[in-house]
């Protein structure tokens, strides 16, 4: 499964020993492979992972870069990405967490290429991972989200209850609660990343049970279609979504992937590319927020740039006291989750409604 910090069973176990990996000789034009769990016009994960391709493409040491789109996670993975190393591929980046074990055993078998998996916790001397925080720009759409309610009522729909999703959850939530303390944030799972009518049904269910505000962790614009159809406000994922709802879209949580793109193919021309796992905040610019709707007042956009500066200062987003959705206390005040508590975290807080069925 995709965008996913997965099993996450100590820091240290993601900060393995850091090594250099392949790749080509210094100063000769590369060539990247990605692999896509999805279609590349899905508007959502990987259209910004394939945005982030061709923002790497613009760098002048950069000669080709290639994808395959669609990829199922298992068995078919291998034979894809050891397709691209066999073209040629210098660096490989796959893009889902379901590729993490097909990506290890290919690079293991092509030491003097380097390999980059979004999600994962495995490393190798030429194999790591990488990922965003995005749960700092979703707590800040949040905030958005709480202000524009009047129902105090929001809707969310989820793809997989996988600790990445349940941290973005979260994240969203607070962020909302921090403007309207007794809102509330429902969920309904879709158990697919990108199934647009599945998508469209969760949320036209949730408008109908008065959210006032859609949002989603999948990856079509199903719920921003239903939000626009409906008349109620909505906030996008991955990347900006206001194209398919010019009233409804208030702004989004978006990736800006050509930031680590450009930087890992710079340091792989360089020869002095580390096999250190990557965990970067929004002050990187692998995350923000699409631009707003002309809708939403200065005053909220200005609130929002403030928490962004004290977030970058001092990330207290899950800073207790935190209760779970079932009243029990889960951090105890001036008490902060770390990054391990983060990753794995498969519990809701106080006012989202809905359970965590079991992970598949």
């Amino acid at each position: 499964m995709k965008k996913l910090f997965w099993i996450f069973v100590t820091i240290a176990a993601v900060m393995l020993i850091a090594g250099c990996g392949g790749s080509a000789t210094k100063g000769e034009k590369l060539k990247a492979g990605f692999v896509y769990v999805g279609p590349v016009e899905d508007a959502g994960w990987t259209k910004s992972h394939d945005d982030g391709r061709l923002a790497m493409e613009e760098l002048d040491f950069v000669g080709e870069s290639v994808f395959v789109e669609s990829v199922p996670e298992g068995a078919d993975a291998v034979r894809v990405i050891t397709e691209l190393a066999e073209s040629g591929c210098d660096i490989i980046f796959t893009t889902s967490f379901g590729y993490m074990d097909p990506t290890l055993e290919v690079a293991l078998q092509y030491p003097d290429k380097t390999f980059l998996h979004a999600t994962g916790y495995k490393t190798a001397d030429n194999f790591t991972n990488y990922m965003g925080k995005m749960y700092q720009s979703k707590y800040l759409a949040g905030i958005v989200a709480g202000n524009m309610s009047k129902s105090g009522k929001l809707g969310y729909v989820a793809p997989f209850p996988i600790p990445e999703v349940v941290r973005l959850i979260n994240a969203y939530t607070l962020g909302a609660q921090s403007v309207n303390p007794d809102i509330s944030v429902q969920v309904l799972w879709t158990n697919s990343w990108f199934d647009p009518v599945h998508e469209k049904e969760a949320a036209n269910t949730m408008i109908a049970d008065g959210c006032d505000v859609i949002t989603q962790g999948t990856d079509s614009a199903g719920p921003q279609e239903a939000a626009e159809a409906a008349g109620v406000y909505s906030i996008g994922y991955d990347s900006d979504m206001s194209m398919f709802a010019p009233t409804a879209h208030l702004t989004a949580p978006v990736w800006h992937w050509g930031v680590y793109y450009k930087d890992v193919a710079t340091k792989v021309h360089d020869g002095t590319w580390t096999n250190e796992p990557v965990w970067w905040d929004m002050g990187t610019g692998v995350t923000g927020l699409a631009p707003y709707n002309e809708v939403v007042p200065q005053e909220v956009r200005d609130q929002v740039a403030a928490m962004k500066v004290q977030i970058l200062e001092d990330d207290t987003i899950f800073t207790g006291p935190l209760y779970d959705n079932m009243g029990e206390l889960r951090v105890k005040d001036g008490i902060a989750l770390t990054d391990g508590e983060k990753l794995s975290i498969q519990w809701f807080v106080k006012g989202v409604k809905g359970k965590i069925p079991e992970a598949q």
